[in-house]
């Protein structure tokens, strides 16, 4: 099969642009659905008459519907995305670029997805589909599950496949509340999960920006240091990374604060924890959610992160993290490679 491709990019290489087009056609249509077509133009940055055209070749393939509210994709069509992500993959040699990102970065497994989020929304949706088949893949029935708030959890549990009921299954926030987005807090994503799972849950009812304080009077709360107790027991971790200024202003630090993180060399944040470009925890927040030293017993440590532009975070966070498993996009792949 490679050896064919090979092939076919000497002497036909419009032939899979072509493939790759009408692929994230398809893929923005199917993760968006029902969209129009100016709509789709737009996060595609395609001109409407080329989106037009390779519509109407979609429709004409029964793949798509068009209707009033805009377009769908058919079965058929789900079909066809399904079988082609494995091959896009291949002729984007995307295999030989997990295997160079997990020798880099010394990690126990890397899945990189096509594209780049910075560019396509729906690439987004494809890292949070391949982490949610992933953390699948290594479900066991007496499991217990810590998640992570964010945009980027929450479309894990978002495209989290069906699944027969896992009664044992246990599935914990890793932090407290964070920011006014309730959709993306860790405990709302918690129990959405554990829904889909049929299975178990626990809620942190907890801020995560406490004093250090106020957190240690609510830490003896006998309920609080149960969930607690769960949460540094899970045996399957899942958090983003965020860049470290971004995120220092989203837990709401004093500029005086974040002006000191920054000087000692932050560049990432994941957990509470700010990293410097050789992984080091140069600054932890103070928070009830795992610890850099909690992760060395949590046997996988599921980190979904991409984008070009958070490149050197995912590399501040991951480079010392010998178990840990990271969900990425091409764009942040290949961007880390060339800084090699």
């Amino acid at each position: 099969m490679n050896e064919i491709l090979k092939l076919q990019q000497k002497l036909v290489p419009e032939l899979l642009e072509l493939l790759e087009k009408r692929y994230n056609i398809l893929k923005n249509i199917y993760y968006n659905e029902p969209i129009g077509r100016r709509i789709l133009a737009n996060r595609l940055n395609m001109g409407e008459r080329i989106v037009r055209t390779e519509v109407n070749f979609l429709k004409a393939q029964n793949l798509i519907e068009v209707n009033t509210p805009g377009m769908t994709v058919t079965d058929e069509g789900e079909e066809v995305l399904e079988e082609l992500k494995n091959f896009i993959h291949e002729i984007k040699g995307l295999t030989e670029v997990e295997l160079a990102l997990k020798e880099y970065l010394g990690l126990h497994d890397v899945v990189v997805v096509p594209g780049d989020a910075d560019d396509d929304e729906s690439v987004r949706k494809e890292m949070g589909r391949a982490a949610a088949n992933y953390i699948k893949s290594i479900l066991k029935n007496d499991s217990i599950i810590a998640l992570a708030g964010g945009s980027t959890i929450k479309e894990i549990i978002d495209n989290f496949p069906k699944i027969n009921s896992m009664p044992e299954v246990l599935v914990v926030p890793a932090r407290g509340g964070m920011g006014r987005n309730v959709e993306s807090q860790a405990n709302t994503l918690a129990a959405s999960l554990a829904n889909k799972l049929k299975c178990n849950y626990k809620m942190l009812h907890i801020p995560d920006n406490l004093s250090d304080k106020a957190l240690n009077t609510i830490l003896n709360e006998t309920e609080i240091k149960d969930v607690i107790d769960n949460i540094k027991n899970a045996d399957i971790l899942v958090y983003g990374i965020g860049k470290a200024e971004k995120m220092c202003y989203k837990r709401g630090l004093s500029e005086e604060k974040v002006n000191e993180i920054l000087n000692l060399g932050a560049i990432g944040e994941a957990y509470g924890c700010y990293f410097d470009k050789d992984g080091n925890v140069v600054y932890a927040t103070s928070t009830v959610c795992v610890s850099r030293e909690d992760t060395k017993n949590i046997k996988s440590i599921i980190a979904v992160a991409g984008g070009q532009n958070k490149s050197d975070a995912i590399v501040s966070t991951q480079i010392k993290s010998t178990q840990g498993i990271l969900i990425t996009d091409e764009g942040a792949a290949r961007k880390i490679l060339e800084n090699i």
